[in-house]
């Protein structure tokens, strides 16, 4: 399966004390790639992780720029800009979030039973 999301985020440590993963990563280290042991130690988290990039270049590549407005879209249903509105627009935007929250405050967040990522902490501390 090329979008196995639990295998790819267990493969992404397979190479010890190493996260590809890392914020400035292709800054600091740009070749980091063609290093053996660790190509060797991450090839099936970087077959997926590229299969993953090509999914959403695919994605993203819609001819009317699709997903771009889409997630634009999303972004404006989740702002509420009371500036220089009537009466009638903040009961409205109060409506909608009132319905928003009727939905959503009973949602129960999955909790793991134990902890099957580990992201290691500042190297200084």
């Amino acid at each position: 399966d090329k979008n196995d999301g639990a295998l790819m985020r267990q493969e992404r440590w397979a190479s010890p004390g190493f996260d590809p993963e890392k914020p400035f990563l292709n800054e600091e280290n740009p070749d980091w790639r063609s290093d053996p042991k660790i190509a060797e130690d991450l090839e099936l988290y970087l077959k997926l992780k590229d299969a993953v990039d090509e999914q959403m270049t695919i994605i993203k590549s819609g001819p009317g720029k699709e997903y771009e407005r889409a997630e634009n879209s999303l972004l404006m249903c989740q702002r509420v800009d009371l500036w220089c509105s009537g009466p009638s627009e903040v009961e409205a935007a109060v409506k909608h979030l009132l319905s928003l929250g009727k939905k959503l405050n009973d949602v129960k967040a999955a909790d793991p039973e134990f902890i099957t990522e580990f992201y290691p902490g500042a190297a200084e501390l």
